[in-house]
């Protein structure tokens, strides 16, 4: 910025001041009304869309996968993405550090007195894609189950919409901490509590499968209450053990 525009911008900044509305009630009541348009949309998508339960936590079970919050979505599958053990700190510590500090420095070294988005298209194109960014890895860490079931594929044999409730059963089996346990083909190598469930379509039928979920033998927990909370959710997990076949 040269003598000149600083000197034109301060007196637009001069003039606009003058001119400008006070705090209150002006500011005041647009954030305000902005709180009450932000609690009504909250109201009614949880009217519409309710709030999802899972069972009581019982804290003598070893096999529940803790979960993140939805606004930590975006951080669990930057976490699934980078694999490699040597870069859990850098997902984890490193990137949500460094975007802290360069968000907090942003008034030191953005000194560009322009305003208007169009014209700064560093500034514009940065934000567009970290929001594009955040907002796909939340909605692709919504919908990911443990980090194992990623390696779960679908019998080749299967239709499109058969491996799609397959897809789906993983998601229940990783949400649900099986593989705490069991085996299912390479997750799991080491010896677990549970059998392995690697072919467990071919030795029992989905109706078996269905009533060893429903009354288990100890210590595994019972996946009732998820029959009765969430049939869906407990038929495309019987689904997805009786096509490991």
């Amino acid at each position: 910025m040269n003598q000149a525009e600083k000197e034109q911008y301060l007196r637009e900044y001069s003039h606009l001041k003058n001119e400008g509305k006070p705090f209150f009630p002006y500011a005041i009541a647009k954030d305000s009304g902005m709180a009450v348009i932000v609690m009504l949309v909250i109201i009614f998508l949880t009217l519409l869309f309710g709030a999802e339960l899972l069972p009581k936590a019982n804290p003598t079970t070893t096999q529940y996968v803790p979960r993140p919050d939805w606004y930590f979505f975006f951080l669990f599958e930057l976490l699934r993405a980078l694999k490699p053990p040597v870069w859990t700190g850098l997902a984890t510590l490193g990137i949500p550090t460094i975007a802290m500090v360069l968000l907090f420095l942003l008034p030191f070294y953005d000194r560009s007195p322009e305003r208007r988005i169009e014209r700064r298209p560093v500034a514009l194109t940065a934000g567009i894609l970290t929001i594009v960014a955040m907002a796909y890895l939340t909605y692709i860490g919504a919908n990911a189950g443990s980090i194992n079931t990623a390696t779960i594929k679908p019998p080749a044999n299967l239709t499109p919409a058969q491996a799609a409730v397959f897809n789906a059963g993983a998601v229940v089996i990783g949400q649900s901490g099986c593989l705490a346990c069991h085996r299912i083909g390479a997750n799991n190598p080491g010896s677990g509590v549970g059998p392995a469930l690697t072919h467990i379509g071919s030795v029992l039928k989905p109706s078996a499968i269905a009533s060893t979920l429903e009354d288990p033998t100890p210590p595994m927990p019972s996946f009732k209450d998820i029959e009765q909370q969430y049939p869906k959710k407990f038929a495309d997990l019987v689904a997805f053990l009786s096509d490991l076949q």
